[in-house]
């Protein structure tokens, strides 16, 4: 299935910790999902994912909170990278 990078950005913050965001434009949805996007959103650190946003094949769109896997209904891309954002933003261990 042919993409298209859209965002492909990667921090290391002062504190060791990894934001990284790419974000793929797909000729066609990737089942189950309706959107024609493909991304893994993460932030973590050595070993360790704090929040990840993903969508694969046969699962779709989730997102994963430390070890917790919950689903995530996908609206926009603005609205991922803000809610994306936001929980990087409230993360606590």
């Amino acid at each position: 299935m042919p993409s298209r990078p859209i965002v492909n950005a990667k921090e290391v913050r002062d504190d060791g910790s990894i934001v990284q965001i790419a974000v793929w434009q797909l000729d066609s949805p990737l089942p189950p999902c309706t959107h024609p996007y493909k991304y893994r959103l993460y932030y973590g650190e050595a070993g360790a994912c704090r929040v990840r946003y993903d969508n694969e094949r046969g699962k779709g769109d989730h997102k994963h909170l430390g070890t917790e896997q919950v689903p995530y209904v996908f609206t926009t891309l603005a609205r991922l990278l803000a809610d994306f954002r936001r929980d990087v933003e409230t993360w606590s261990d």
